[in-house]
Formats: structure tokens, C-alpha cells, sequence
């Protein structure tokens, strides 16, 4: 399968040179991962995103960079839908806070309902998010091991393509492939209204040949 990359302007000066050539806007390139980093990719995309549940199951795992452990907050909704996703380089209370503002940002509304595991720095950011944002307020937090199996299962998907990667040499680096893997996730899921673009059902390459035909 080929997909699209991004070009190679989008790294000037960032140093890095994988020995990849790449033309236009976003060229041809050979994993699937290309197109869903390009950034026209993802912004004409997200008019087209559906809107998750209000039940969110949230949860973090775990990625290399530089041989060091961060973590990959995300969370996904009752029916397994992505709600959204933050890489950080720690794993507290800020950063959870940071997660669930992101979150509240691309789906617009806050769920009715969290249900975390049982790590308290994600259930204090969860308390106190109401005193900044009354949104909020009426989102009611459990804790179950049993709910969150759903997301623990959904994070074999991203780890399935990170994995034989043997880990990341710089954090942005890590940030962007995971948007990417993420993004292929959604479509996969059915999360974008594409019926009336004839899209429906497409793989990612067609997807991506509709985005980015002149």
C-alpha cells in the first residue's frame, strides 16, 4: 500500500533526513502513516469528524524517546469512538489537566461521565477541573478496571504500529507519528461522515487522493 508523507519543507531545520525523498505538498511515500501527518490532511479532515459519546474512558500508556518512558494520555468513548489523545513527557496531575483541556477543546462539550483506573494524580485533575472550567461540573467520575478494559484494548492499535519502531529519537518526532496513527485509527472506526463524498467505507490511500487532487 502508498500513502502520502509530508514534504520535506515541513522538517527544514528541524534536522532530520531519513534518507526519504520527497516532493509537492505531500508526497508519495511507502507506509500508510504519510498522508494522516500531513497538517491539510488533518484540517480538511476535522470537518468531517463525528462526535464522539459522552461517556469517555481515559487512560495512559507508554512510548520510548531517547530510551526514557512518556506517556500517552488518551481516551476513548463507550462505543470505543476516540474522544482524543496528548503525548507528555510526565505522567501527574498537570498533565492530566493538559489532556482533558485538549479533549474538551475538539469534541466542544465535556462527557456526563469519566471512568478512570484507579491512578490518583488523574482523578484529582478530574476534581478539580470544574474550578476552571464549569463545564465541567456536571461530569461525574467512577473508577473501574472492568470499564477501562475497553481502552486498554484500544491502545493495542497505536502500540501495533509504534511498537516496531523500537522507539522514538526526539519528543515532537513522537508527537506527530502518534497524530498520525491516531488519525488512521479514526478512519478505520468510521469516525468521519465521508457518505456524501462517496468516501464511506474507502481506505486511507483513497482518502487521501480525494484530500489532495488539485
Amino acid at each position: 500500500m502508498r500513502a502520502l508523507v509530508p514534504s520535506q519543507s515541513q522538517f527544514a531545520g528541524s534536522g532530520r533526513d531519513d534518507g526519504r525523498t520527497r516532493t509537492g505538498a505531500c508526497a508519495y511515500d511507502d507506509h500508510a502513516l504519510g498522508a494522516a501527518i500531513c497538517p491539510r490532511v488533518r484540517k480538511w479532515l476535522a470537518r468531517y469528524s463525528r462526535k464522539v459519546g459522552r461517556s469517555w474512558r481515559v487512560d495512559e500508556t507508554y512510548l520510548k524517546v531517547r530510551g526514557r518512558w512518556v506517556y500517552l494520555y488518551r481516551a476513548v468513548d463507550k462505543e470505543g469512538n476516540t474522544v482524543d489523545f496528548r503525548l507528555s513527557p510526565k505522567r501527574d496531575v498537570a498533565a492530566a489537566k493538559a489532556f482533558l483541556r485538549k479533549a474538551l477543546r475538539t469534541q466542544g462539550r465535556a462527557p456526563l461521565r469519566i471512568t478512570l483506573d484507579g491512578y490518583a494524580a488523574s482523578h484529582r485533575a478530574v476534581r478539580e477541573m470544574p474550578s476552571e472550567n464549569e463545564v465541567w461540573k456536571h461530569t461525574k467520575l467512577r473508577s473501574s478496571k472492568y470499564l477501562n478494559n475497553l481502552i486498554e484494548q484500544d491502545h493495542r492499535g497505536i502500540k501495533s504500529r509504534t511498537g516496531p519502531m523500537l522507539g522514538f529519537k526526539r519528543f515532537d518526532y513522537a508527537a506527530i507519528t502518534i497524530a498520525g496513527i491516531e488519525l488512521l485509527r479514526r478512519i478505520h472506526k468510521g469516525q468521519f461522515a465521508l457518505g456524501s463524498l462517496r468516501l464511506k467505507n474507502q481506505a486511507a490511500p483513497a482518502i487521501w487522493n480525494a484530500v489532495l487532487a488539485p
